[in-house]
């Protein structure tokens, strides 16, 4: 289902796709051609390699500098192309970083695959993100032991009214201390939520707190929907299109048997 999923979007995104025109004889010529260009950050040969909208297929910020010298970086390290059969992925460095954009045999020679690549660029921002959500979830868990520790009770809300410290996050003044939550993890973050998720604080009558996370957009930002409590374990399921409407429905922590534990 995840795969049709990402296909779907696939079909959209290649519709406004300019295929590369420059072929390369070995895989090894192109991978070594794209690894020159990316080191002198050449914007024409990008697109030559690449095709003239390459930066459609990257994640909505775009090229992170920081990326770039960590490729760059792992690249002098050690890097090599790995073929099997028609399709080559270059890899670098000591963990084996493999660059998302595969080299494919056509009639005319190796060429890389934008289309191929925009898929697995969306994959790997959907992990990324279903990563930072159970992090948050964990962080949820710590900061309501905080929060616990200082009033006795926990917190009913993320972000405090103002001028209170009602929930788990306050902006601190200067010299005190910090609230146990960051402002970042906030539901009512505009668009992209935290990390493409938004959070819901639930009862746990058992257990006294708990919360649910789940994609801002269903198969873009994310596709496995979360939920924690007391206990600080995480269990995941899919909810599907509608795993905002489901998500919002729920009245408190009470997992069946469609949610299983994610495995540390």
């Amino acid at each position: 289902m995840k795969k049709q999923l990402l296909s779907g979007v696939m079909l959209f995104m290649v519709s406004t796709f300019t295929i590369a025109q420059q072929h390369f004889s070995t895989p090894e010529e192109a991978t070594s051609a794209l690894a020159k260009a990316i080191n002198q950050q050449n914007e024409g040969e990008m697109n030559t390699l690449l095709g003239d909208d390459w930066r459609e297929f990257l994640p909505p910020e775009g090229v992170d500098p920081d990326a770039v010298d960590r490729f760059v970086r792992d690249w002098k390290v050690s890097h090599r192309t790995v073929t099997d059969g028609d399709v080559a992925h270059l890899v670098v460095g000591d963990s084996n970083w493999q660059l998302p954009i595969p080299v494919v045999k056509r009639q005319q020679g190796w060429q890389f695959d934008m289309q191929e690549a925009a898929e697995e660029i969306l994959t790997r921002e959907i992990g990324r993100n279903e990563l930072a959500a159970i992090e948050a979830l964990h962080a949820y868990v710590d900061a309501q032991q905080s929060y616990f520790a200082l009033n006795h009770h926990y917190a009913q809300k993320v972000v405090s009214s103002e001028g209170k410290k009602d929930g788990l996050y306050w902006p601190a003044a200067p010299g005190e201390a910090p609230s146990p939550l960051g402002p970042a993890f906030s539901p009512d973050t505009p668009v992209t939520g935290y990390h493409g998720y938004r959070f819901r604080i639930l009862p746990d009558k058992e257990k006294g707190f708990a919360m649910v996370a789940w994609p801002v957009s269903y198969g873009e930002t994310g596709v496995m929907s979360f939920i924690i409590n007391q206990d600080d374990r995480v269990y995941q399921t899919n909810l599907g299109s509608e795993s905002r409407q489901k998500a919002q429905a729920l009245k408190e922590y009470a997992p069946d048997a469609q949610w299983h534990p994610v495995t540390p």
